[in-house]
Parts: structure tokens; sequence; C-alpha cells
């Protein structure tokens, strides 16, 4: 499978609540310590090839950024490190802020 498959935040937000599925954020670290969807696993893209994935086993595999586009410029890169068909967060962190869904945010003056 080299496409990754576009979900919507609602649909992404359902399946992470029923624990269907996870979510890997590939954005660097700098960027997922500032905000990041509670429970997201953090892959950095830069070092996305040297780290393995700890994957639970059954479940759907859920990829963001801050818009999409990371995402879908690396689609065959991330959609070959998982067995069966992956997903992308449509719009990314950005899109998932704008349906009024709650991130982590980090606390004013303190460095993650």
């Amino acid at each position: 499978m080299t496409t990754l498959t576009p979900l919507k935040p609602a649909d992404v937000a359902h399946r992470l609540k029923t624990h269907s599925a996870v979510l890997i954020d590939i954005r660097e670290p700098d960027e997922f310590a500032r905000e990041h969807v509670a429970g997201a696993i953090h892959a950095p893209l830069s070092s996305f090839d040297q780290v393995p994935l700890k994957l639970p086993d059954g479940r759907d595999v859920i990829y963001t950024c801050r818009t999409g586009t990371r995402t879908g410029l690396n689609c065959a890169r991330l959609a070959a490190r998982v067995p069966g068909e992956a997903f992308v967060l449509a719009g990314g962190l950005d899109g998932w802020k704008a349906q009024g869904l709650a991130t982590e945010r980090a606390e004013p003056g303190r460095s993650n």
C-alpha cells in the first residue's frame, strides 16, 4: 500500500475513543511538545526510518502532522511501515482543532 486514506477529524476522534486506532504524529519534537492530540504516538519524520514503531496489534494506524501536507508528501514512506491499510487525519492538527476537538498544550513558560 503506498497511499494513506484520509479520515475526517470526527472519525479519528471516534476511533481513538473506542481504542480501534492509534494516532502517530510525525511532527518534530518542538512542535509535538507545544501541542498535540492526547494519546498520540510521537514519531518525528526526521528520524522515522531509524526508530521502530511499536504498534498495537489490530488497531488502525492514522498519521498526522500540522496540516496534512507533510504526511501527504511522505505517504508512501509512512504507509510502508504499516501492515495493511493506513490512514491520515484530514487537515492534520489544524483540521482537528478547527472541529473544536481538544489538544494537549505545553504550559506557558515550560519547555518540554
